[in-house]
């Protein structure tokens, strides 16, 4: 499979995952008690005013595009697997580099609370990308993340 078409699945896997995936996990935290930042917000985010389930989408979309393009290159594992491991990476960069871009305490302050709440949310987001994922790629998907370097 190209890389080009590996990563408008990435993408598009990760879009399908927040919706279904993210916001659904939050939404059955918050329902549970468990304070999250609302699932399904519209509210605009700063600084362009894209409505908050449009920006995590597009941001969402871009881990999928880049889980899409890597998979040649990552250990032959599960693609919910593969995706449990870029739902967490994607809980570091927003830790140790989002939040200090936008002037937030580093590690969610370092509340516990908050903290779990921010790894179980991308957790399953992450298996989602991978679940959603091979089912996009269907029998490719077991090739998906063989070596093609040197290859047309």
């Amino acid at each position: 499979m190209s890389a080009s078409k590996r990563a408008l699945l990435g993408f598009v896997a990760a879009v399908i995952a927040v919706l279904i995936f993210h916001q659904g996990t939050s939404a059955l935290l918050n329902a549970s008690g468990v304070p999250t930042v609302a699932p399904y917000g519209m509210n605009p985010v700063p600084p362009l005013g894209v409505p908050m389930l449009i920006n995590r989408c597009f941001w969402g979309g871009l881990y999928g595009l880049a889980l899409g393009l890597a998979l040649p290159w990552l250990p032959r594992a599960p693609l919910w697997l593969l995706g449990l491991g870029f739902g967490l990476l994607s809980v570091l960069v927003g830790w140790f580099v989002v939040a200090p871009l936008k002037g937030l305490p580093v590690g969610g302050g370092f509340i516990p609370v908050r903290m779990l709440t921010t790894i179980v949310i991308n957790s399953v987001w992450g298996m989602g990308i991978g679940l959603v994922l091979s089912l996009l790629m269907g029998k490719d998907a077991e090739r998906a993340n063989e070596h093609q370097r040197g290859t047309a």
